[in-house]
């Protein structure tokens, strides 16, 4: 465990040097909402509630409430990765609309050991424990344009990290989208850090700690600058109408494009890797819906030798009731049959002005 721990921190220091970083605030890619969830996150052209903010600001634009609040609970990993996330998003006229969204991402509960040794003894009284938790905090505006079925918006974030007292980081960053409508089609692009988002890291430690680190022959880590490469999603969906309406089938595909590096994704290469994502909604009355999806599509090499195909499978179910949604979805977000699902629930809620 000792080990593990100083190796956490050796690779908190090398991720924090200035360069562009695969992984950088991956926390912000799992994606919010049960319903996305249980879609794949293949929402990104047809989303048109309050967490549009997080996957295309510009869906926001088809909230027909003055003010809507969207609510979520996620554990991963049987519970040792907790992700919560709230969204208002309220209705400034008649042609754009605000949004303010927090996220947070944690695990809790991690013992440090760096100081378990006392004068060469064990001493498991000097455990303590600390949580690693990131937070985003995104404001989200969008507008329709004078182009007809045309609407756009974009979001400002601000990113805190937080490991313990060991380590800490500030990040600003950037995202637009757009939505398009026309002839029954819905298409969807959004940019994500799009300036490239930067995380400055701070690392502090105890006398006492930086001993244990050298004499391990660990290397300190030091304050650097994180940058994140932006990426790209672009979807296209379109629902179809049966039984006078009554049912109701929305199928959506959408294509992750990023440009840190190669990856194991589906469509890899040195300048560009893309991650294709299969959406289904099927609707009865606008009051019960069904909902399947794939993402994560990845060629994964075994030990011997051969290669298999892998993807992240998820299902879900909705109700709405009025102005209430609640939506379940449940994920394998470790893409492996071996590994626990994850059960996400979300709430969203909408609020509108009484009539005089």
């Amino acid at each position: 465990m000792r080990l593990f721990l100083l190796g956490c921190f050796i690779g908190l220091g090398s991720m924090a040097s200035a360069q562009f970083l695969k992984y950088s605030n991956e926390f912000l890619a799992i994606g919010v909402g049960a319903r996305a969830a249980a879609m794949g996150s293949s929402v990104v052209a047809g989303v048109n509630d309050a967490t549009a903010a997080y996957w295309n600001p510009a869906g926001l634009t088809q909230i027909k409430d003055n003010l809507q609040v969207s609510l979520m609970h996620n554990e991963q990993f049987a519970g040792i990765v907790k992700q919560d996330y709230g969204t208002v998003a309220f209705k400034l006229n008649q042609n754009s609309h605000l949004a303010v969204t927090m996220i947070r991402v944690g695990v809790d509960d991690i013992p440090n050991t760096l100081n378990l040794f006392q004068n060469g003894q064990l001493d498991y009284s000097r455990i303590k424990n600390f949580s690693s938790v990131d937070y985003g905090f995104l404001g989200s505006y969008a507008r329709t344009t004078r182009i007809e079925g045309l609407t756009v918006g974009a979001n400002v974030k601000v990113i805190r990290r937080i490991v313990g007292s060991f380590a800490n980081a500030w990040g600003f960053g950037f995202d637009i989208g757009a939505q398009y409508q026309r002839n029954g089609w819905q298409f969807g692009a959004t940019v994500r850090d799009i300036t490239t988002t930067f995380n400055v890291w701070n690392f502090t430690f105890t006398p006492e700690e930086r001993q244990v680190l050298l004499q391990t022959n660990n290397a300190l880590p030091s304050n650097r600058l994180e940058l994140t490469a932006p990426r790209t999603i672009l979807g296209a969906a379109r629902k179809f109408l049966f039984f006078n309406k009554r049912l109701s089938v929305m199928p959506e595909v959408n294509a992750e494009v990023t440009f840190d590096g190669q990856k194991n994704n589906l469509i890899q290469s040195a300048y560009f890797n893309v991650d294709p994502r299969i959406g289904l909604e099927l609707g009865y009355r606008n009051l019960v819906f069904l909902r399947g999806g794939m993402m994560n599509f990845q060629e994964v090499k075994q030990i011997n030798g051969e290669t298999e195909r892998t993807f992240m499978p998820s299902v879900g179910v909705g109700l709405q009731i009025n102005r209430l949604s609640i939506d379940y979805a449940l994920s394998n977000f470790g893409g492996a049959a071996n590994l626990p699902y994850s059960n996400i629930i979300s709430l969203r809620l909408g609020i509108n002005k009484r009539e005089q």
